[in-house]
């Protein structure tokens, strides 16, 4: 019988396979996902200063995998450099070495300064509260559930903590609060709590602010992708905290005024003010209500 003989590739053949098939594994799962990795895996925005967060994110990853990467080339050019060649050696010994003190002196604190310097202007964009509003929202936060004011409008949106939750059942995101704002305009949401502190956060508006008990938080969004959107207590504020949950539509204008109207002829007419607070507003906080919402 003859005998078969068995070609082994060569290991320049085979190690080119390897890195074929890396990089297109590789390839793969990046296009796979290539919409989260360009947002760094953060959620789509639905406003306008979601795209700065987004790059600002980015950006301080970037610099994370750069310093990182620069630490990491240390540690190894050191172990290779400064390895023991021979059984007798003995590495040179010194004290200290001026250009890398002050490499890690200066460095860190340039990145520091880097950071201060991009994240206050956006902070400040995020606060911004100087433009005029197209709707003004009162979320007070309640445990554990919302309440909406719609503050110009004069008509309100009031929440219970669905039984449902804590059974399991289906349908209850059709039994949370819904607070629904009309797409590509300015909306000012002034937070007040009924009770603890909390943390009004819709997810894809990439902000978040505190509620706390006896002052007025304030910040403005500019609406920009009609949706359905999840928002939800960002502070744990007790036994059903996880189940503080609400919903956010964002409509076109007619959509909007149609919602408007429907909470009128609901009766859901006024506003839910602080007299159903436990606690009363701190003095200084009082001007920062809205008129509508004041008792």
């Amino acid at each position: 019988m003859p005998r078969t003989e068995r070609r082994v590739a060569p290991a320049g053949s085979l190690r080119r396979r390897a890195v074929v098939l890396i990089a297109a594994g590789t390839g793969t799962a990046v296009l796979s996902g290539c919409g989260d990795v360009t947002r760094g895996y953060l959620p789509e925005p639905a406003t306008e200063v979601g795209t700065d967060v987004i790059g600002f994110w980015n950006a301080t990853w970037i610099a994370a995998l750069a310093v990182g990467g620069l630490v990491w080339f240390l540690i190894l050019w050191a172990v290779f450099a400064y390895r023991r060649r021979r059984e007798d050696d003995v590495p040179v010994q010194f004290r200290y070495h001026v250009p890398f003190e002050i490499l890690y002196t200066v460095v860190p604190i340039l990145m520091v300064a880097a950071m201060f310097g991009q994240t206050v202007p956006l902070q400040n964009a995020m606060l911004d509260t100087e433009p005029e509003p197209d709707v003004v929202v009162n979320v007070a936060g309640k445990k554990w559930s919302w309440d909406f004011n719609y503050v110009n409008e004069q008509v309100f949106v009031t929440g219970e903590q669905a039984d449902a939750l804590t059974e399991g059942e289906e349908g209850v995101p059709e039994t949370l609060p819904t607070l629904v704002l009309p797409v590509d305009s300015r909306v000012e949401f002034v937070l007040t709590s009924r009770d603890v502190i909390h943390s009004f956060w819709v997810v894809n508006f990439l902000q978040k602010l505190d509620i706390v008990p006896g002052r007025v938080n304030i910040f403005q969004v500019t609406t920009t992708e009609e949706g359905t959107f999840a928002g939800k207590c960002a502070e744990l504020c007790g036994a059903y905290h996880s189940q503080m949950l609400f919903n956010v539509e964002v409509v076109s204008e007619e959509e909007y005024d149609a919602f408007i109207a429907g909470l009128e002829e609901s009766g859901n007419t006024g506003q839910l003010g602080p007299d159903l607070d436990q606690y009363e507003l701190q003095p200084d906080q009082q001007d920062k209500l809205p008129e509508g919402v004041r008792n």
